[in-house]
């Protein structure tokens, strides 16, 4: 079955354009989903509607959340649906099994205090402190993913415009806007650091480092990781982060939701209406700090 498995992955990636952390997760769900099936002594070709409530009840008693069980299925809807496709099996038995409701996670979110000090972390004297900056202020600037982040090549790079074409899920194109704080960072960067990284080398990508013509997520994640730990900042900071403070910081400061949601290259409303309740959650607590008729 391994070999199905590969085949697949590899069709995430070339046909689907899927990220290296898309296809991460979706490995695991499969593997963990034959380990199943063979515990079960289950042939994954006569799978039934009573066997995938079956593996529903092991995720459940494995103390899945529902947001993860959702993912599952859909992980293995797509990939019966891809051994259809191929005629490596008859029917996709996940067509019958709804996925549970998901639990609304309010994302969080970092403070202006919290981005100040970040910010003021990378030493720009030296090229990782260059390199540094640009994650940091494309991130923030932008609100792009990480997975955007690391795939932007320089042709992508409107410098007078001071816009980036970014190339989301499934391959879909938006165009996202970035601020004179980034433009100086992504100059500086490209006139220094950029260079010293290729040592003569070329790539068309953006970020670079050592050896690397172009990063990956989880380098991404290591760098950033490697600057919090530089601030006074307790809570953990993933680089996805930086999207939720873009979006929570524009409706603050009363940017339309449309708007927003066509920044963040959100398909549905529903998707951008989440960081609603982080904005209003903050107002909710600027009021009680701040009205004089909330004390006596």
């Amino acid at each position: 079955m391994e070999i199905y498995i590969d085949k697949f992955i590899e069709y995430l990636k070339v046909q689907k354009n899927y990220s290296e952390f898309t296809r991460i997760n979706y490995q695991k769900d499969l593997e963990e989903y034959f380990e199943f099936l063979n515990n079960k002594n289950y042939d994954y070709k006569n799978i039934d509607y009573k066997k995938c409530m079956n593996y529903l009840i092991y995720l459940d008693e494995k103390k899945y959340k529902r947001n993860s069980i959702s993912r599952k299925l859909s992980s293995l809807r797509t990939f019966y649906k891809f051994l259809v496709l191929n005629n490596y099996s008859d029917n996709n038995p996940f067509l019958l099994i709804s996925s549970p409701k998901k639990e609304k996670k309010i994302p969080r979110f970092i403070n202006y205090q919290g981005i100040e000090e970040i910010f003021n972390i990378p030493d720009l004297n030296t090229i990782e402190g260059q390199r540094e900056k640009v994650i940091l202020e494309i991130l923030y600037g932008s609100g792009i993913r990480v997975s955007e982040l690391v795939n932007i090549k320089i042709k992508d790079i409107d410098f007078s415009n001071k816009t980036i074409l970014i190339f989301g899920k499934g391959n879909k194109e938006r165009i996202v806007p970035f601020g004179d704080y980034a433009l100086d960072a992504i100059n500086m960067y490209m006139d220094d650091a950029r260079d010293k990284y290729l040592d003569g080398k070329t790539s068309e990508y953006l970020i670079v480092g050592k050896n690397e013509t172009n990063l990956t997520t989880r380098r991404i994640e290591q760098i950033i990781d490697k600057l919090i730990k530089k601030t006074s900042i307790k809570m953990n900071i993933t680089p996805h982060m930086f999207r939720h403070t873009f979006a929570t910081h524009l409706l603050d400061n009363g940017c339309d939701l449309i708007a927003v949601q066509e920044l963040l290259g959100h398909e549905s409303l529903s998707s951008t209406e989440i960081y609603t309740h982080v904005s209003n959650e903050h107002l909710r607590e600027v009021y009680y700090k701040c009205h004089p008729r909330n004390r006596k």
